[in-house]
């Protein structure tokens, strides 16, 4: 399925959800962002502990949270699928962040992290028909299985542009 089978675009995920590209199916998208890190490792390596401000995160806080997010919503996606009408909490990166420890790290094994959850995260959304992907939850606001899927999909893309934009132009 593509962003235009998206039933509704939430607010606060288009964010994300409009960094992937609206002609290649979910899936595709998915299994093409697996090696999204690795393009520019040599860069995470060389800025891994660098912070553009005072307060704000290294690269490895932002691979970290990149990690940490991708668990987060495709759990939502699971529960929803499953029909859970429970409303699923919101998730406080900055506190998800300050207990991380990322920084005690290597930048290779969070991307291997990276690696191995996105699989998993293909693997669960290969196991969804057309019919669950179109499920709809609340976590924080109302959202769809696929919306969560393309979220998976734009999140890291939008901290890679954060990372290029304020971290790697420092030198």
């Amino acid at each position: 399925m593509k962003i235009k089978d998206l039933s509704f675009m939430p607010e606060f995920f288009d964010r994300y959800i409009n960094l992937a590209d609206s002609e290649m199916p979910l899936l595709e998208q998915l299994e093409a962002t697996i090696d999204i890190f690795e393009v520019i490792k040599p860069e995470l390596i060389r800025h891994q502990e660098y912070r553009y401000e005072t307060g704000k995160w290294t690269p490895k806080d932002l691979l970290q949270h990149c990690i940490d997010t991708e668990r987060v919503q495709a759990y939502r996606a699971l529960a929803f699928t499953r029909g859970d009408q429970n409303k699923l909490s919101g998730m406080d990166e900055n506190n998800y962040a300050a207990n991380a420890e990322s920084n005690n790290r290597t930048i290779e094994d969070l991307l291997q992290e990276f690696v191995e959850l996105r699989k998993a995260t293909i693997s669960l959304f290969k196991s969804f028909s057309n019919e669950m992907l179109l499920k709809e939850g609340m976590s924080f606001r109302k959202v769809s299985v696929l919306a969560l899927g393309f979220v998976i999909v734009g999140h890291p893309l939008h901290h890679i542009n954060i990372l290029k934009e304020r971290y790697f132009k420092t030198t």
